[in-house]
């Protein structure tokens, strides 16, 4: 008898166990990939390994970005028209409302802390400038040129361009008079400001169309989104090979890692402990105080997304396993999740923390006076240049390119950060995720009343429809009764004329 308790018990414990592996099967892969690109890397840092060797450890990692990145645009834009017709519009003024509020005042703590943390560790080091081996060429860039250009790639005059360049504008010194001339062009990359005004503005119009045609355009978003969520949830099966390959790839070409790391130690101190600080910290209060729930259980809801975002360094690679967590597992309305996920590539709450903290660290290493007015220069500055980073191609680097303005410290010393930046920017890019899914789930609570009134009113496609059917009716009951007054009328002429007949 003991014995069959004791196996039933073994067999429940060994179902259970297969339970969990099986429902957390994507997790363990992702996390084995990451463990196993990282000892890989560290080996191979030690053997001579050739370029064209290395190409071909990334080269998985490189095939599975460019998958991510060929199926996104096209999702995203579904997701968006798809998201902001569904609501009515009203609703959905009070729902972007608050979504914009709460990434501004997150984004604000963000700016403080970084600032704060900066100052209190002061990671910047005269002594610290070295060889930080190949970095892009680096331009001044004037920072209002930066908040025009993105004013520009807001409404772009061509919405095909914006799909592949978007505007900027660029520097030409003349060497006779040593004079900088600016000019207008398009680079490559994606306008996705651009694309996400757009898109937001199209299904917002959509949604409050009463013909009921507009029923067949979001109906064709829809299958559109929901074939393209097929493809993607079928791709990042392939994250756990893709981000062993980029990390490992990453961790045998990064040059100088070992001084690398000791010399600017401070600086990852308070950028990755900042990171930490608002993660582990600062969302949990934001998500306890308003919610009254358990944060910590909402946050480890969303460990496959956190995995990928760090292992990519991508916030898009990771925006399918993110819906999906919201719809299978957190269980988030699918109005609020898919309104405010996609257009989160404009809330950078990892960058509004980064660029402070950056900027004050190229000052402190030029031994540059900041006081008071230069601090407030440097929040304001970098809390709004935060917002602009969705237009530029490897923002938080060049953002600090286009902030030393604001101190006049040397572009130059910009290149130290590229030691760190790649290592730095999986923090960043986990912040900037999170900051998302704690807005949908804040956002989510306090729109409770405009989404119980969006499910109790009929939706304009049905009123539309039910306007019809009671034109009809009324057409007909209508058409009845002239029939039956006609017939009636001509029964009363005939009848006089056949009176008269008879008589």
């Amino acid at each position: 008898m003991l014995i069959t308790k004791d196996s039933k018990g073994s067999g429940g414990l060994l179902a259970t166990a297969l339970q969990w592996i099986n429902k957390n099967l994507f997790l363990i892969c992702t996390l084995a990939g990451v463990c196993l690109g990282v000892i890989l890397g560290l080996i191979l840092r030690n053997v001579s390994v050739s370029q064209d060797a290395i190409l071909l450890i990334q080269y998985p990692g490189e095939l599975y970005m460019r998958a991510l990145k060929l199926l996104i645009l096209p999702f995203v834009i579904s997701c968006l028209i798809v998201g902001t017709a569904t609501l009515n519009i009203k609703k959905n003024g009070k729902i972007a409302v608050r979504t914009l509020t709460y990434f501004f005042i997150t984004s604000v703590i963000n700016v403080i802390l970084g600032i704060t943390l900066a100052l209190l560790i002061h990671p910047g080091n005269p002594d610290i400038k070295f060889n930080a081996g190949k970095a892009p060429k680096i331009s001044q860039i004037n920072i209002l040129d930066g908040f025009l250009d993105m004013g520009r790639n807001l409404l772009p005059d061509n919405i095909f361009q914006a799909a592949f360049q978007q505007a900027a504008t660029e520097y030409t010194k003349d060497p006779a008079t040593e004079t900088v001339k600016k000019s207008l062009k398009n680079r490559d990359g994606t306008n996705t400001l651009g694309l996400i005004f757009f898109c937001l503005v199209f299904g917002s119009v959509l949604g409050t169309l009463k013909s009921p045609k507009k029923q067949v355009v979001i109906d064709f978003f829809q299958t559109v989104y929901e074939t393209l969520l097929q493809i993607l949830l079928g791709t990042i099966w392939f994250t756990p090979i893709g981000v062993g390959s980029i990390i490992c790839g990453k961790i045998i070409s990064v040059s100088n890692l070992g001084m690398a790391l000791e010399q600017l130690s401070l600086f990852i101190l308070c950028t990755v402990g900042g990171f930490l600080i608002y993660q582990l910290i600062i969302c949990q209060l934001i998500y306890f105080f308003i919610l009254k729930k358990n944060p910590f259980q909402y946050y480890a809801q969303f460990t496959p997304a956190i995995l990928t975002a760090f292992a990519t360094a991508s916030k898009s690679a990771s925006l399918p396993i993110t819906l999906r967590l919201m719809d299978d597992v957190v269980k988030k309305s699918q109005r609020i999740s898919r309104f405010i996920l996609p257009i989160g590539t404009i809330n950078m709450d990892g960058s509004a923390l980064y660029l402070p903290c950056a900027v004050i660290f190229i000052a402190q290493i030029n031994n540059i006076y900041l006081g008071f007015g230069e601090i407030v220069t440097i929040g304001l500055a970098c809390l709004f240049a935060s917002f602009s980073s969705a237009a530029i191609p490897s923002a938080a680097i060049v953002l600090v390119v286009m902030l030393c303005s604001t101190i006049n410290a040397p572009i130059e010393d910009v290149t130290l950060l590229f030691a760190v930046d790649w290592f730095v920017d999986r923090f960043r890019t986990v912040n900037n995720l999170l900051g998302d899914c704690y807005t949908v789930a804040v956002v989510e609570h306090l729109s409770q009343k405009e989404l119980r009134e969006n499910l109790e009113e009929p939706s304009q496609f049905q009123e539309d429809n039910n306007d019809a059917s009671k034109a009809i009716e009324i057409e007909t009951q209508f058409g009845t009764k002239l029939d039956s007054v006609e017939v009636s009328v001509t029964e009363t002429e005939k009848a006089p004329q056949n009176g008269s007949v008879i008589s």
